[in-house]
């Protein structure tokens, strides 16, 4: 019995030392860039050992400041993945629970286009999953978390999200989180995005070009390769008329 307390103990104080290291590495994010994420190491990783999906192009990132951004791309990406950014504190319990049962249909329904496809020999859109995670939830993910789904890792990202908010203020959180998402294989942030899809600085996105970078969010890659997609294009003139209504830091 006092062996297992030991390792108990062990496990508590480990647990701790880990939320420690977070909080450390999210205060100084408030006057430093990061300069890599979690996911970002992971896809360099994956890349390295098996090679890429689409040719020879280079990883690309560059890290542009706020003022930098166009204000049409922060309105669309609140628009598309987070209308109540400015509003919550880094976690929207209901969207969650709402966003589960939605997306429980929504996989269920990509399963059985997945298999009318394969005997077609074409491929399938991927199932829509959306709604759930704030965008200070993704970015918790993207900076320190892996990929896995489990109930562990899910607690700790909204852990992490809440500890976001308490010690950066909403500008940074969407600073860091536009120049750090995932917009195609080897494409991270928004300028990066910008000049590989428009071939024009983040700054100057038009408004219906920001809407189709954020409509691209939730599967960056499979929307990477199909820019002539119907979805992808009804979707971002939904986006477009959301856009005036979005409220951003």
């Amino acid at each position: 019995m006092r062996s297992l307390l030991r390792w108990l103990g062990f496990l508590v104080l480990g647990g701790l030392a880990l939320q420690l290291f977070f909080l450390v590495r999210i205060a100084a994010m408030s006057v430093v860039d990061p300069q890599s994420t979690a996911f970002q190491r992971s896809e360099a990783w994956q890349l390295t050992t098996h090679g890429r999906r689409n040719g020879d192009k280079d990883w690309a990132q560059e890290w542009v400041p706020d003022s930098r951004i166009s204000a049409n791309l922060k309105r669309a990406v609140v628009a598309s993945e987070d209308g109540g950014f400015m509003t919550h504190h880094g976690v929207e319990w209901e969207a969650i629970e709402r966003a589960y049962e939605r997306n429980e249909r929504a996989e269920a329904q990509a399963a059985r286009r997945a298999a009318q496809a394969a005997r077609r020999g074409k491929a399938a859109r991927p199932a829509q999953l959306r709604g759930g995670s704030t965008i200070t939830q993704q970015l918790a993910k993207n900076l320190f978390l892996s990929g896995e789904r489990n109930l562990l890792r899910k607690g700790q990202e909204l852990v992490i999200a809440v500890a976001l908010e308490m010690l950066l203020d909403k500008r940074r959180i969407l600073e860091i989180y536009l120049n750090s998402v995932e917009w195609g294989e080897g494409v991270f942030g928004a300028e990066a995005a910008a000049q590989r899809y428009f071939d024009r600085s983040a700054a100057r996105l038009s408004a219906s070009q920001a809407a189709r970078l954020a409509v691209m969010l939730p599967s960056p890659k499979y929307y990477e390769t199909r820019q002539g997609s119907g979805y992808l294009a009804s979707r971002t003139n939904t986006i477009v008329a959301r856009m005036p209504s979005a409220d951003i830091p």
